[in-house]
């Protein structure tokens, strides 16, 4: 979450790649973190033969595509071993911007899934809780009570067509990821997808989500909270559209949300919890732990959350003890993001511990004080807390092969194109059977992604990982290359596939 004045930090975001080389066969030396030496090897500095030119004569061309394609296919799976998802280390942090510890003295903190870490088992609970709202407040069909809660259908960062109702993963620029598009729970065939949006797989912008992910038409689900309510969501369609009712899918849409909020709003969730928080609430010391040592150096904190106070003061308890409020330096409750971002017009009320408000005129921001709703405007005013200082942490956001016109070079292409499809099945199944990384389409970067790079300057598994690094550590983006970069990536430098002047003294260069 971003404000003016304030750098974002992202959290709850894992990658589930590896971000070392592929590991070395224990009996072929390597060259640290770049992999074994040989065809396929990993490092520059590998002894490779020269690339041949590519032949005139038609068999000759034809050898000379399948060696390639060959090569390139050794490559690829070199590039993603079975056991690609275990090399992730879930205590790194990852930096989108370049961040100086050394330079951030106020740190501030949303509640739920930040400060507090909920257990999966809550999803179900989310998710049957509404359902039955469905069912007894809005007259849905009994049949929708037939439907659990399956947690591997859904990932976060995914849009839903609230006209077409489809559930589907759409990466930075727009352009539809095929074979990620769900209507109810079951596939829409590529052919379909492509002709429901006038012959093409892009979406114009003008339907895209807003700024907080919520389009016209289309509505992108950012954070931990909306995994139910997609289950949710394809549950019903799938029920309206398996016994043939007919909807109209935004009436459809709007329920699902609304008994969705109904379960926030009703305080069922926070019920829930409070009653066992042993089970609900995960790494409460480890919370305790990134408070006391960031206090311990001289930082400073706040809390901004959108839960009412009474849930948090529970919750704090139960994580750091009763006197968490000397922690931080300003507490907000009930903030009502993100239009408190936004929205100069609400101002700030005292809270005593009751929940009672207070009529007084607030002119500043005192520690221990419980404060409710405001602005960040005023925050800012109040506290004069502003730029690099300032570090928030929360969780929502906001073809290689030329084709030759002779028929083995066209099977070449063709087994080419298969063995690509196939990997992408792969690829996809290691994150998700239906919707695949959080993180990326086939090519490109998903939209999610765009905007977790566009808000955030650091994201992590969890607050915890802050543990793992000084109070003074440096953080620095990693170099990606760019597209006009490509004759550098590591494929390429590798195989020798493209020559580039002064390729030897670049090949530092990743």
């Amino acid at each position: 979450m971003a404000g003016a004045g304030l750098r974002a930090a992202a959290r709850r975001w894992l990658p589930c790649r590896g971000h070392g080389g592929p590991r070395a066969s224990s009996s072929t030396p390597s060259c640290p973190g770049c992999g074994p030496p040989g065809p396929g090897a990993h490092c520059p500095s590998a002894p490779r033969s020269a690339p041949a030119p590519a032949p005139a004569g038609g068999a000759e061309v034809s050898a000379h595509l399948w060696a390639r394609y060959q090569d390139m296919r050794r490559l690829v799976h070199d590039l993603l071993p079975p056991e690609v998802c275990s090399l992730l280390n879930p205590a790194a942090i990852y930096a989108n911007n370049e961040i100086s510890l050394r330079d951030v003295e106020v740190y501030g903190f949303d509640y739920d899934y930040t400060l507090a870490q909920y257990a999966d088992a809550l999803h179900p609970k989310i998710f049957t809780a509404a359902r039955d709202i469905l069912v007894e407040h809005y007259k849905y069909p009994e049949g929708i009570r037939k439907y659990d809660y399956d947690p591997s259908f859904a990932i976060r960062g995914l849009h839903y067509d609230i006209q077409k109702s489809l559930l589907m993963k759409i990466d930075a620029f727009h352009y539809v990821q095929l074979g990620t598009a769900y209507r109810g729970l079951q596939p829409v065939p590529d052919e379909e997808v492509i002709d429901l949006y006038g012959g093409t797989q892009h979406i114009p912008l003008y339907q895209m989500s807003g700024f907080y992910g919520k389009g016209p038409s289309i509505k992108q689900f950012m954070d931990i909270f909306s995994l139910p309510e997609m289950a949710l969501l394809s549950c019903v369609v799938d029920h309206f559209l398996g016994h043939s009712l007919e909807f109209d899918q935004a009436h459809l849409y709007k329920d699902v949300t609304d008994a969705i909020r109904d379960v926030h709003v009703k305080g069922l969730m926070y019920q829930w919890i409070e009653q066992d928080m042993e089970k609900y609430i995960l790494r409460g010391d480890e919370t305790f732990a990134v408070l006391s040592r960031l206090v311990a150096h001289g930082k400073q904190l706040f809390l901004i959350t959108n839960s009412p106070f009474s849930f948090v003061d529970k919750g704090m308890r139960h994580m750091v003890g009763p006197d968490w409020r000397q922690l931080f330096d300003v507490v907000i409750v009930q903030a009502d993001k993100p239009s408190f971002f936004t929205d100069r017009r609400k101002p700030f009320r005292k809270l005593d511990e009751k929940g009672s408000l207070h009529w007084d005129r607030i002119t500043s921001l005192e520690k221990g004080k419980i404060y409710r709703q405001g602005n960040l405007y005023d925050f800012l005013r109040l506290t004069e807390w502003r730029g690099p200082r300032v570090l928030y942490f929360g969780d929502h956001l906001y073809s290689d092969l030329a084709t030759y016109q002779d028929a083995e070079s066209q099977q070449v292409l063709a087994a080419w194109l298969k063995e690509r499809q196939e990997l992408r099945c792969i690829t996809k199944a290691l994150f998700n059977a239906q919707f695949g990384s959080i993180f990326r389409t086939f090519h490109n970067p998903t939209y999610f992604s765009r905007r977790l790079v566009r808000f955030s300057d650091l994201y992590m598994a969890s607050l915890s990982c802050l543990l793992n690094y000084r109070v003074d550590f440096t953080f620095y983006p990693r170099r990606t290359p760019l597209q006009h970069e490509a004759p550098l990536w590591m494929d390429q430098l590798c195989t020798g596939c493209m020559k580039t002047p002064f390729l030897g003294d670049m090949a530092h260069i990743r």
